[in-house]
């Protein structure tokens, strides 16, 4: 496990205060605050998912999330490489979200590539785009700690990942019951959002 001061950093990285990282657990309404933090720029709207429908409980949250953004949102599906999807969506006069971080990782690691590699080339395309980018995730780091080798290497894989990003992100924010906590930058000028469509398990935000 590693410690802010000394995680490894691209040298190609840099801050960038249109980059906001939204953390948060189950249900945590996490996802809804993200959203609404995007349609507040008034900007182009971009949803880059990385969630696959696998079944059917998965196809259904996907289905809830599409209903309640509307049509006004453009719609990327990339499970995997998820660097070249968001360098392909940013622009001056985008605003992207990535839903989300979580889910990807466990993708990057389930197809055997290197986490690290594949975070260094994200936080190299965050440290350069332009607009605004809003990154949902899941905070795993916070109960019990997993009986199974695996499950412990995703959690603290998850948890560097978040700090290395955190580190170069204009915002940080935390949510739960739907309210926000800021950790890092000025706070946001959205109103509290209501509960999300009940569902089961954790984010998948389509």
């Amino acid at each position: 496990m590693s410690d802010a001061s000394d995680l490894h950093m691209p040298s190609s990285c840099h801050g960038n205060a249109g980059v906001c990282l939204v953390l948060g657990g189950a249900r945590s309404g996490k996802s809804l605050f993200a959203e609404r933090q995007i349609e507040a720029t008034g900007l182009s709207a971009c949803y880059i998912a990385t969630a696959e429908a696998r079944d059917a409980e998965m196809a259904e949250r996907i289905r809830q999330h599409r209903r309640r953004r509307g049509d006004v949102w453009t719609t990327v599906e990339e499970p995997l490489y998820l660097a070249d999807a968001l360098d392909n969506a940013t622009s001056p006069g985008s605003a992207v979200l990535v839903d989300c971080l979580t889910i990807w990782l466990a993708n990057v690691m389930a197809a055997g590539h290197s986490p690290e590699r594949d975070i260094d080339g994200l936080l190299h395309v965050l440290g350069k785009a332009a607009g605004q980018v809003v990154l949902v995730s899941n905070e795993v780091g916070m109960g019990i700690v997993p009986e199974n080798a695996l499950a412990r290497r995703f959690r603290d894989e998850a948890g560097t990942m978040h700090q290395r990003i955190g580190a170069i992100a204009g915002r940080v924010i935390f949510v739960t019951a739907g309210l926000p906590l800021v950790l890092k930058g000025p706070p946001p000028d959205i109103p509290t959002q209501t509960a999300e469509p009940e569902g089961k398990g954790q984010g998948t935000h389509r």
